[in-house]
């Protein structure tokens, strides 16, 4: 019975040729369309993602969480379409990893503090823990902690020996404010490690 219904079907198609054409015109309509949508929705994403800035204030009001996903999306204006946050329990000292258009990788700990300067600072502790799973665990060619707050003396000095990147709140004012990508305002960032149009 199946069969026959099978064959009817086929033969009445085939007496009906233009309806098969039909639906061939309206599906690749409809295929046009969304491929269209997508383009046009990519289009957008890019002319926003070259325009993010935030200001200190609005990173100071965010919730840790936010405060990582304004992170991440500052890496993607910078042009690490990669770029994701993997912050939360057992993140193992990253909370942002993305890979730049010189093919660097970068493993990013984010400190918020919602008092900004007021909060307590960055000590050599947290720097600690970035530096022993950073490169070792995650792989990071550019290791870094960033915060809205303060890092102390040792810290820094702590820093520049285990070459990890400190992003202070005046550094983050300037990235996150400005249009020059992170490792233009960083020192001592390794070299490409590979030729981009870019480099």
């Amino acid at each position: 019975m199946a069969l026959a219904v099978v064959v009817t079907v086929v033969h009445w198609l085939l007496a009906h040729w233009w309806v098969i054409a039909l639906l061939l015109v309206l599906a690749g309509l409809a295929g046009g369309g969304w491929l269209y949508s997508l383009r046009q929705q990519a289009r957008w994403e890019a002319v926003r993602a070259q325009g993010l800035r935030y200001g200190l204030p609005q990173l100071d009001a965010l919730h840790h969480s936010r405060f990582e996903d304004a992170i991440r999306d500052l890496m993607r204006r910078d042009g690490c379409r990669d770029a994701q946050r993997v912050g939360g329990g057992g993140d193992l000292g990253a909370d942002v990893k993305a890979t730049d258009p010189y093919g660097r990788r970068w493993v990013i700990q984010c400190k918020h503090r919602r008092n900004g300067v007021r909060g307590s600072a960055v000590g050599t502790p947290d720097l600690q823990v970035l530096n022993g799973t950073a490169r070792q665990v995650h792989g990071a060619d550019v290791a870094v902690i960033v915060t809205n707050g303060r890092v102390t003396a040792p810290a820094v000095t702590f820093a520049k020996q285990q070459r990890l990147h400190v992003v202070d709140r005046q550094t983050l004012g300037v990235w996150a404010a400005g249009s020059r990508p992170l490792w233009e305002l960083l020192r001592a960032v390794p070299p490409p490690r590979r030729s981009t149009p870019l480099s």
